[in-house]
């Protein structure tokens, strides 16, 4: 039976996740663009990567169902990678609840059914979740955690008009991402599967350019400058990170975060720089 690696997004990490981890695999390429994906699945495929590709919308649960059972179909999903979503710059607030927040939650039910014993997943977060996380009550972060997912955006402190703006939803939606890996992680344990999160930094990709080119340009600018490794990301630095927690030296790793953003947090809660305001 062919090992299956399913990547949502096709997008710069996810075509680099699938170039680091997909030899050898039969991969199942999803994305809502579906010129995204003809572009991108042909080039893997030129390079000699068995890949199949199939429109998913991760906002819809009888779309991600479909995703799920598709993979199911071609053999042993031993490994899945959710790298979709949308920036703050791209997407007003109820979009990136839809995207961002809710798409996770779903694909994590749905992949949790499908994954083989010995499997891992990882979901990509963001820094900002990490950010977020400090300051948002003990019980807000709980039902972002535990909320069953078709009522997750039925919260109330997600209702319209709720939050500040879109940069403000951006927060919460990954770092409700992080505690629903985190959550999640017991389901995939049943099962004889691992999950994990990775928060990135500001990675140069299309969605890092244009969130570097916007009004937050200048304090992203200045974070990167004052972290530990003082540049900005590549898509390859996070489909190395993916590739670790994927792995064999990864099987007693679940439920857990890695942050990949070159020491920016840690600038952040050290004081040397301020955290941005969203």
């Amino acid at each position: 039976m062919h090992e299956v690696l399913v990547v949502i997004g096709a997008g710069g990490m996810g075509e680099a996740i699938v170039r680091r981890s997909g030899a050898g695999q039969q991969i199942l390429l999803a994305d809502v663009d579906e010129a995204a994906l003809d572009r991108v699945g042909s080039a893997l495929a030129g390079d000699g990567f068995a890949v199949t590709t199939q429109q998913v919308d991760v906002s819809s649960r009888e779309s991600v169902a479909a995703l799920a059972a598709a993979a199911a179909e071609l053999g042993s999903v031993r490994s899945f990678v959710h790298t979709a979503g949308v920036s703050p710059q791209q997407a007003p607030t109820a979009a990136v609840l839809k995207v961002d927040l809710l798409g996770v939650a779903v694909s994590l039910e749905e992949f949790g059914k499908v994954v083989a014993p010995g499997g891992a997943g990882v979901v990509i977060a963001s820094m900002a979740g990490s950010m977020t996380a400090g300051s948002l009550p003990a019980e807000m972060e709980a039902a972002l955690a535990s909320t069953p997912t078709d009522e997750l955006l039925s919260l109330p402190f997600l209702h319209e008009g709720a939050l500040s703006n879109s940069g403000a939803a951006y927060g919460i939606a990954k770092r409700a991402n992080q505690v629903r890996v985190q959550a999640a992680s017991a389901d995939w344990g049943a099962r004889g599967a691992r999950v994990n999160s990775i928060s990135p930094g500001v990675i140069s990709t299309p969605m890092g350019q244009h969130e570097l080119a916007s009004e937050n340009g200048v304090s992203m600018r200045a974070m990167i400058q004052s972290s530990g490794t003082g540049r900005i990301g590549t898509s390859a630095d996070v489909a190395g990170a993916a590739a670790f927690l994927l792995g064999p030296d990864a099987t007693f790793i679940t439920g857990t975060d890695l942050l990949v953003d070159g020491g920016v947090v840690a600038a952040v809660r050290s004081g040397r720089i301020q955290k941005p305001t969203t």
